[in-house]
């Protein structure tokens, strides 16, 4: 009786375990975050407005190979950039502190830019 309940217990733990590991990198898509969705080759939506401050990009890699997520100020320097997201993957990146004005969003992986994965952030 007693190696029936432990071996239930057992069972269970590892259940609860697989549970919690799930897959696809992510929990679901945070409140107040902006939705990005990558593909092969252009970010949808290309054009992102958001205020300045803290500004949050849900990514959603929906295409076949791994893309990023990169964002370039107006003097041409990189302000941040996400994880490599494989295909089928999400992510988070939260960027702080942005201040108004016009930025470029690419995906710096060879090529993806030049194939046309890039966009525009404006922050007001």
């Amino acid at each position: 009786m007693r190696r029936t309940v432990l071996l239930t217990a057992i069972g269970l733990l590892a259940l609860i375990a697989v549970a919690a590991c799930g897959g696809g990198g992510g929990g679901g898509q945070p409140a107040g975050s902006i939705k990005v969705t990558m593909t092969e080759f252009k970010f949808d939506p290309s054009a992102i407005t958001a205020p300045s401050g803290k500004v949050t990009f849900y990514l959603v890699n929906s295409g076949s190979v791994a893309h990023d997520l990169v964002v370039i100020g107006p003097d041409g320097k990189k302000v941040a950039g996400s994880e490599l997201v494989q295909a089928g993957n999400t992510t988070v990146l939260t960027v702080d502190n942005l201040a108004a004005g016009s930025y470029r969003i690419v995906c710096d992986q060879p090529g993806h830019e030049d194939s046309g994965m890039k966009g525009t952030l404006t922050i007001t």
